[in-house]
């Protein structure tokens, strides 16, 4: 009814506006007045929608969560250095008699899925704390001054909690906290955003050593790089934890952690999925465990097999079996094209194919999966130009067969050219060391260059191997799936 009536009285304000419109009356002062009614409406309902919709309300609250630093795994360099940063809070006393200025602020960076979130909460159990929680996005409002204020909120709630339980230490944690803390100044739009994240300044300026609660600022971003250099500056956030993607050794330990209380078959090699899993994040790898388990429950099995992982392995990384149905012509394009890409895999890095299928997943009619054989950070130029062999091999191998490329090789055509960029601006190219303003003409001058040279050395290869081309891309037409160890055994056989 009060909506009824709210719209009743707009419509006939409107046209008692009209009509002394019509009537010929100066409304200019009444509009005036109107207009600053309506702007200390607005400032007024700012002020209110902070108490009717304070962050106490939308925080999340863990007095000690039960997540510990022994369940985060791959990260140990970073926990190391996490937990040397928690240890000022738990020698309280020996900081305080060397002088030491505590820390007030610690920042997680690094990709999305490496366990950001999970290192804060280990960090409040580490310590004891009464552990409050927020995100960026949750500071941000239309009104002015809302996010100041619920920037005051949290250090309160943090204190007042800890003060309930009888705890001398907290730990407020900021997710995302590039939405409030992002450079200042960037338009006047965001004057808002400025006055937050001020408020987020002065609050942990704010933090004394002698404080009955002691208080630790932990927040994380994956955008380190946008963040205003006011929040990074010492006195702050004083130490920037960086969280990275596990090299080998940490996603075992992250697979090991994550198949606790799962039946796995005695075929299963954690070694050799942590090895496959290059890249891979901790999400990633507990989204992989789930997918095997899921796999082996729709084949109902009592237990997760190996190829429950490789079908997980693959799902995860292309997407799930589509129902496309190529024609026959089309399927026997698409496998030339991948048996192509495994050939010059094979040739330059012998052992790495893993598997060739003509299965369609994601957006890809069929691909070709190497392993690596150990994470590698650094690549020679060799090994560049022998990664654009592999990727311009499968629309040679079209050509060589049907004599003309398709529209399937839009993909590695791509990954080759980022790869001659790579080697551009790593010195490697026939331009020797350039500078980051080198001309976008020049650059695709010596891209062409080099595609075209490795193109020209995969189309001898292929041309060399055309009989074993032509019999195990027939073998997978039949099979439309060939593991590492099937196509190498093909490739003896054939050659």
């Amino acid at each position: 009814m009060k909506d009824v009536a709210k719209e009743i009285s707009i419509g006939l304000a409107l046209a008692v506006l009209v009509y002394l419109i019509l009537q010929g009356f100066d409304l200019t002062p009444f509009l005036f007045i109107g207009a600053m009614f309506f702007l200390l409406l607005f400032m007024l309902e700012g002020k209110t929608a902070a108490r009717r919709f304070p962050l106490a309300n939308r925080v999340s609250d863990l007095k000690i969560p039960v997540v510990t630093f022994d369940d985060i795994g791959g990260q140990e360099v970073a926990k190391r250095e996490f937990q040397e940063a928690l240890d000022f809070m738990l020698l309280s006393n020996q900081v305080r008699k060397l002088g030491i200025r505590p820390l007030k602020g610690i920042l997680l960076t690094g990709p999305p899925g490496t366990g950001k979130t999970l290192m804060a909460k280990a960090a409040a159990n580490y310590t004891d704390s009464v552990f409050v929680t927020a995100s960026g996005s949750q500071f941000v409002e239309m009104y002015a001054g809302v996010g100041a204020q619920r920037v005051r909120q949290l250090f309160t709630k943090v204190r007042t909690e800890a003060e309930k339980t009888t705890k001398n230490r907290g730990i407020i944690f900021i997710d995302e906290i590039d939405v409030l803390g992002a450079k200042r100044g960037r338009s006047s739009s965001h004057m808002e955003y400025d006055q937050t994240l001020n408020e987020l300044l002065t609050q942990i300026d704010g933090i004394k050593v002698n404080e009955k609660v002691k208080i630790l600022v932990v927040a994380a971003t994956n955008r380190v790089d946008i963040l205003d250099s006011a929040l990074l500056r010492p006195g702050r956030f004083d130490r920037i934890v960086k969280v990275d993607l596990p090299d080998k050794n940490g996603r075992l330990h992250i697979l090991k952690i994550h198949v606790k209380g799962k039946p796995l078959a005695p075929d299963v090699d954690l070694e050799q999925i942590a090895k496959e899993t290059f890249g891979f994040s901790g999400a990633h790898l507990e989204n992989l465990v789930n997918e095997a388990a899921i796999q082996a429950l729709r084949g109902k099995r009592l237990e997760i097999t190996n190829a429950d992982f490789k079908e997980a392995l693959e799902k995860v990384m292309l997407g799930e079996k589509l129902e496309r149905k190529p024609s026959i012509e089309e399927k026997r394009r698409i496998a030339y094209h991948e048996i192509g890409h495994a050939l010059l895999a094979e040739k330059t890095k012998p052992g790495s194919v893993s598997s060739v299928t003509i299965t369609s997943r994601g957006n890809a009619l069929g691909y070709m999966r190497q392993n690596p054989e150990d994470d590698q950070y650094l690549y020679t130029k060799q090994e560049l130009l022998d990664r654009i062999q592999v990727c311009m091999a499968g629309a040679v191998a079209e050509e060589t067969i049907f004599g003309q490329r398709s529209t399937g090789a839009i993909g590695d055509i791509e990954q080759a050219t980022k790869i001659a960029k790579q080697m551009i601006f790593a010195g490697l190219s026939s331009l020797g060391v350039v500078s980051d303003d080198l001309s976008p003409t020049i650059v695709a001058r010596v891209i062409r260059q080099i595609i075209k040279e490795q193109e020209s050395v995969v189309r001898q290869y292929i041309l060399a191997n055309k009989a074993v081309l032509e019999q195990i891309a027939e073998r997978l037409l039949e099979n439309e799936k060939l593991t590492g160890q099937e196509f190498r055994l093909l490739f003896k056989q054939s050659a």
